[in-house]
């Protein structure tokens, strides 16, 4: 990117979700992405969130912004990352145990359209296992604080 149509790639990995989606997310504001995830969720495809403290410290989320209202979904469970912790700088997502997708573009219009990025997108059950593996540490980490809006 920018150009490259990285927002479609990622909006289509997720409507090809049938069972779950695991998306570590620094930045996700990006409202194409937000509502691919709110459509899975309707699919019933479990969606597991795990995003950067910043992306609500200091700011109390609108209940009708798009962020609160994908994670107000039935299907939708997210976690903040522990305060104290450094960032949460990664920009990944499995889908079904098959798919992983991974690089430097956040889940944002200005990751996707503006800034020089990439994704990359590995269709392997062995390497969405270990980024489930991984996120399962992340998830499960003490002091995580879980939202509901």
């Amino acid at each position: 990117g920018p150009g490259a149509g990285l927002e479609r790639i990622d909006a289509g990995l997720i409507a090809g979700a049938r069972r779950s989606i695991d998306m570590a997310a620094y930045v996700l504001t990006d409202r194409p992405i937000i509502d691919a995830l709110r459509e899975a969720a309707g699919r019933g495809v479990r969606v597991r969130l795990y995003l950067d403290p910043d992306q609500r410290r200091g700011r109390r989320l609108d209940p009708m912004a798009p962020l609160a209202l994908l994670i107000a979904e039935p299907n939708v469970e997210a976690r903040y990352k522990a305060e104290a912790d450094e960032m949460m700088h990664l920009k990944a997502f499995q889908v079904d145990g098959r798919v992983l997708r991974t690089g430097s573009t956040n889940f944002s219009y200005s990751g996707a359209r503006r800034q020089d990025n990439d994704i990359v997108v590995i269709e392997s059950g062995r390497a969405a296992g270990a980024f489930i593996a991984a996120f399962e540490n992340l998830w499960s980490r003490p002091g995580n604080e879980r939202t509901r809006p």
